[in-house]
């Protein structure tokens, strides 16, 4: 039945009913999320805050820094003659699953939760331990076995490579120079790292395009290892504070004020 002005409610319907239908005159009603709000005509409601969502992805930012860290540890532990005794590849299966798969997922989770300097970092320095590692695999390996075959070519082969890997510190230097400037704003722990990371690349490049046709580090190349030895630690430390925080617990590591607030 449709209710207009000029309708009669006939003797038939109950009073109750001509109440209930005056009374929905008066109300508009509407829905939000699916549910169905009366508001009255002569009041206006407020839409209700909806609160943000709060974020399920733990940090990912000390498993990237741990990856970081102890593939860093075992390259340099190589640069600086320490695994004289040992086959100075320890590094290499390291660079694919923990330095390079463990870091670039880090990034990945920061891009997830909106961090776009952690995710740049770690993605970027997971690329560069995928790609070193591929790059090893890929160009020295097969180039040094063919020295077997034209010994005569063993320098210029040598030269190649330690140029090739000059090229490749040379440009995560660079790129490490400007996360190092945007670090500041992190804490001083971060900064820390990056700033003994570019010294660390600026080194080895230096140490890679002087060092000729020298199978072995030479002392700029060892030097750059030790300076990755210290960009390790603190890379442990800065993922050791990290893991600590997120814990609430009692026990926290300090990481600095940023350097510009």
């Amino acid at each position: 039945m449709c209710f207009t002005p000029e309708t009669q409610l006939s003797p038939g319907i109950p009073i109750l009913l001509a109440a209930a239908v005056a009374a929905s005159s008066r109300t508009n009603y509407s829905s939000l999320g699916g549910i169905d709000l009366s508001v009255s005509e002569d009041r206006t409601v407020q839409p209700a805050t909806v609160p943000a969502p709060v974020s399920s992805i733990a940090d990912p930012a000390p498993l990237g820094l741990a990856a970081f860290a102890l593939t860093t540890l075992l390259l340099s532990a190589k640069n600086t003659d320490w695994m004289s005794h040992a086959t100075g590849s320890a590094w290499l299966g390291f660079a694919f699953a923990y330095g390079g798969l463990g870091q670039f997922a880090a990034g990945m989770w920061e891009f997830r939760r909106g961090n776009t300097f952690g995710a740049t970092a770690f993605s970027s320095y997971g690329g560069f331990w995928i790609g070193l590692a591929l790059w090893v695999e890929l160009v020295a390996n097969p180039a040094v076995a063919a020295i077997a075959k034209a010994p005569a070519t063993a320098a210029a082969t040598v030269t190649a490579l330690n140029h090739d890997l000059g090229w490749i510190t040379l440009a995560f230097a660079i790129l490490t120079f400007y996360l190092m400037v945007l670090s500041t704003q992190v804490n001083l722990a971060i900064f820390g790292v990056f700033l003994f990371l570019d010294i660390t690349f600026i080194v080895l490049a230096i140490g890679n395009f002087d060092a000729g046709a020298a199978l072995l580090p030479t002392g700029l190349i060892k030097v750059g290892g030790y300076l990755g030895l210290v960009t390790a630690l603190i890379a442990f430390y800065a993922s050791a504070a990290g893991v600590a925080s997120n814990m609430a617990g009692r026990i926290l590591l300090p990481v600095g004020k940023p350097l510009i607030g």
